[in-house]
């Protein structure tokens, strides 16, 4: 336990730092070496050493001191949290720094103990054992019991039964964009029947015991609009996202509401995401579903096509029995070989090993073919560019729709290793770029009514750029560096060499673009000042949900300073690698 509780530290003061001086522009140097970070407001300095320095922040640090005295990952916080002088409560982040520690020693102790098994959708789901590289407390999961704690975590490899409840109809709420609406589909999980006059409705065990303390829910089920049935039918597996529950054997997975505070959101489905699934399954029906899968047949959607709730009693918006019913592209195919991108670009303690899945593919492609490792791995780059990158900024420059493709939110599928497939999943996650709203009404009308899905472009502007850009590609550029498989700098001159190609191709080149390729900084989400300000991402105007702040932009060095390996980027698509039939998958729901 002493090694697990000692990596789990290094690692959050690692993240704590990285945190800091991407967020402050604290870091002056870009050499490894010894620094100091001077805290102005507390008359305090914090030494540590740079032990290796990165061009997208995913900097290595180690021995960090104060006063000569090895510093710990709550004091570190506190410190920090008091310099930026936030709004927000310092104990509830330094509780939940605390929190997110001892949950990641125990995830390293019970992991190191493990074989590590090969990548498939699954297995990479609980892969992710520190969690987002740029996050105070990324593994914090305040309200959860030790038992529960291995019961639900899919880092502990979890599983469990859901917990259902009868819900008469009258006092239920639901929509469907399928042939079945949602509470047929659920009730097909535990091989029942729906009724004329009540229907079955899952919760997370959880969020049962939690929703069963509630004055409201006691009232509705004093009345009778509600029945406990308790936890039946087979385990289901929580995936990254905690809530996000999968089997191999059914064609759904469930996406439940859990009042867990998980990095920095209650994880409660909001009514307006539900609208929003069912409304972008339907908008991907129409004509512009039909040019995406003809342009970028390799490129996906995960759809959440359906939806069932029980109606607040008190007129609020949400009860928390909200569910999302979304589609299980693995069903029947547990075997295949997928990833989420956060969990390739994960550091593993436990395997002593930085990136360690991307590693491994990498290093395992260059043994194969008998070439070196970095020109690889620049393959490699350029495969997942083209099916990952491109169509995203073409369904942004052509439609106005901006995918919050973070790193956890994208899966690639690998065909031999290679990156031959790329999917994206999250209703939360849709920006409509108001320039295009009208278009996109003339597709589906009434887009947008209800799901809050419409915002400025500039807004769209700033988020798609942090989600795609800083967040998923500069991050894997950055796992690629620190993994010790090609220079980040020479990473960075392809990436602008491919938005150049990109942008010579497309009919409009969105704002996005054209900060990336001209504009000295990039508007940056920052994670330790949005926990230091108490705010909660799904809670109030999207605008407002967590604090911005500029960094310097990466692309504009390697501008001056080195250019890509002469691929010409503004056709489309390059000759897939390797050139050979793939098994198509069942579809879900589809």
């Amino acid at each position: 336990m002493v090694a697990a509780a000692a990596a789990a530290a290094a690692a959050a003061v690692e993240t704590l730092l990285n945190c800091w001086v991407r967020e402050t522009g604290a870091l002056r140097v870009a050499k490894p070496g010894p620094v100091r970070l001077r805290l102005e407001r507390l008359a305090v300095d914090v030494t540590a050493q740079l032990s290796a320095w990165s061009p997208t922040g995913r900097h290595v640090w180690t021995d960090a001191r104060i006063g000569g005295v090895t510093i710990d990952p709550v004091t570190l916080a506190a410190l920090l949290a008091r310099e930026a002088g936030g709004a927000g409560d310092v104990a509830d982040l330094v509780v939940r720094v605390a929190d997110s520690v001892a949950r990641v020693t125990a995830f390293l102790e019970a992991r190191s103990r493990e074989p590590e098994q090969p990548i498939t959708f699954l297995a990479a789901e609980q892969a992710l054992v520190l969690g987002h590289p740029l996050h105070p407390t990324p593994k914090s999961r305040a309200g959860l019991s030790s038992d529960e704690l291995h019961r639900y975590s899919p880092e502990l490899r979890g599983a469990f039964p859901l917990h259902w409840f009868s819900v008469a109809r009258e006092a239920l709420a639901e929509d469907s964009a399928l042939d079945k609406t949602a509470t047929a589909l659920l009730a097909s999980l535990v091989d029942a029947e729906p009724g004329p006059d009540r229907a079955l409705l899952p919760t997370h065990p959880w969020q049962a015991r939690h929703l069963l303390a509630q004055q409201e829910v006691q009232a509705l089920v004093e009345k009778g609009d509600i029945r406990d049935l308790g936890e039946m039918g087979c385990p289901w597996h929580p995936t990254s996202s905690l809530r996000t529950v999968y089997r191999p054997d059914v064609p759904v997975m469930l996406k439940l509401s859990l009042a867990v505070p998980v990095t920095n959101s209650v994880r409660l489905n909001l009514r307006k995401e539900l609208v929003r699934g069912v409304e972008v399954h339907r908008l991907l029906q129409t004509r512009l579903g039909d040019e995406l899968r003809a342009r970028f047949p390799d490129f996906h959607i995960v759809r959440d096509p359906a939806w069932a709730t029980v109606q607040p009693p008190n007129g609020a918006e949400e009860s928390g029995f909200e569910l999302v019913i979304r589609e299980n592209p693995w069903w029947g195919d547990p075997g295949a070989e997928a990833a989420c991108v956060a969990a390739l670009c994960a550091d593993r303690p436990d395997r002593d090993a930085r990136a360690w899945l991307l590693r491994q593919i990498v290093l395992a492609l260059a043994t194969t073919e008998g070439r070196p490792t970095a020109e690889v791995a620049h393959d490699w780059w350029a495969r997942y560019l083209d099916v990952a990158a491109r169509p995203l900024i073409w369904l942004y420059a052509a439609h106005g729709i901006a995918l919050e493709a973070h790193q956890q939110n994208s899966i690639v599928i690998l065909d031999g290793g290679w990156p031959a497939e790329y999917m994206y999943r999250d209703n939360q996650g849709y920006y409509f770029a108001s320039s295009a709203a009208e278009r996109l009404a003339r597709l589906l009308p009434g887009l947008g009514a209800r799901s809050d899905v419409i915002c400025e472009d500039a807004l769209a502007d700033e988020r798609f750029g942090y989600y795609l850009v800083i967040n998923h590609l500069l991050g894997m550029i950055g796992a690629f560096g620190v993994a010790g498989l090609a220079d980040e700098m020479d990473l960075l001159a392809e990436l602008r060499s491919f938005c150049e190609g990109v942008a010579s191709a497309l009919p409009r080149v969105p704002g996005m673009l054209e900060t990336l390729l001209d504009a000295p900084t990039l508007r940056c989400k920052a994670n330790f000042l949005t926990r230091v300000e108490g705010l909660d991402e799904l809670v109030g105007p999207v605008e407002d949900q967590s604090v911005y702040v500029d960094i310097p932009n990466p692309l504009m060095e390697v501008s001056r300073t080195r250019r890509g390996r002469g691929r010409d980027w503004s056709v489309q698509p390059r000759a897939r690698r390797p050139a050979r039939p793939r098994p198509r998958r069942r579809r879900g729901l589809f």
